[in-house]
């Protein structure tokens, strides 16, 4: 499995990281960074879809584990495992979301058009897309660790530099998610909106995120061992349980990183495709709901 991970990965590394991508310009990238920044100060109601999900889901899981907690002699602490895998399962949603949502900015504006007969590349406007994802990501991880340390005590901290691993490779992961249904919605138009934000909510079901994977069917646990986010739960509980020196810890970091990676490039890969389709046929200066 890693032997077939690390080819898949050679492979990307061999085809993608040329002059294009090493010739970047930062001030580029951070031009779409300060537009979309631009768009949240001129209409601060955008910060809503930032931070009031992000209050429901940490205020109402904490309650729940709580009152979980409360039955009977429970030694289980349910605060330790579910809050902590909400605050990392939305950080990832809120990459992939994040990335979608600076997308679609640009689609309801129909501003394609004015990007790419810029110098403009690609890569760089995907770059600028993955900052400000990252920025809103961020802001919204110390949101939701504050929120949960003054409500319920609960340290997302406990696992220590741990954290930051996990963090590296949903972060990876979810920027690859939202790379591929922005590639979606740039191939299928503005309709196909609506399949880009159910995609969280069905992966943590094959992720392991409020349980382990051994729970799930045997043809369901194949496909969770294909999702990086599955090597960081199972990780996660196992350090809960039996401490840093949880016997598959190594693997499950090396594994879910190469994984994170394929799928990152995979996910870049699919959106350059569609942008050089979309540039032939003509749909980025047609880019709208009415005419696709």
């Amino acid at each position: 499995m890693i032997k077939f991970c690390f080819f898949l990965m050679a492979k990307f590394c061999q085809r993608t990281i040329n002059s294009r991508i090493i010739n970047m310009s930062f001030k580029r990238i951070f031009a779409i960074f300060v537009r979309q920044i631009f768009l949240i100060k001129s209409n601060p109601t955008r910060l809503v879809s930032i931070f009031l999900w992000i209050i429901i889901s940490i205020v109402q899981w904490g309650f729940i584990s709580k009152y979980l907690g409360s039955f009977g002699n429970a030694t289980f602490n349910f605060i330790n495992v579910i809050l902590g895998a909400i605050i990392i399962w939305e950080f990832t949603a809120r990459i992939q979301q994040g990335i979608l949502t600076s997308f679609l900015e640009d689609v309801w504006a129909k501003n394609f058009i004015n990007y790419f007969s810029s110098p403009l590349k690609v890569s760089e406007y995907i770059a600028g897309l993955v900052l400000t994802s990252l920025t809103m990501g961020l802001i919204g991880f110390i949101f939701m660790f504050l929120i949960a340390w003054l409500a319920f005590s609960y340290n997302v901290f406990q696992l220590g530099f741990l954290i930051l691993l996990f963090l590296l490779i949903l972060f990876i992961f979810g920027v690859a998610m939202g790379i591929f249904v922005a590639g979606l919605v740039f191939r299928l138009g503005p309709a196909a909106e609506w399949l880009s934000w159910p995609i969280p909510l069905v992966l943590s079901i094959f992720s392991g995120v409020f349980y382990p994977i051994s729970v799930l069917p045997a043809s369901l646990q194949l496909l969770a061992k294909i999702l990086p986010s599955s090597y960081v739960f199972e990780s996660i509980r196992g350090v809960i349980s039996q401490g840093i020196f949880y016997p598959p810890l190594g693997f499950n970091l090396i594994v879910g990183t190469v994984l994170a990676l394929i799928y990152l490039g995979l996910a870049y890969l699919f959106f350059t495709k569609i942008y050089r389709h979309n540039l032939k046929e003509g749909n980025i200066a047609r880019f709208s709901a009415e005419s696709l």
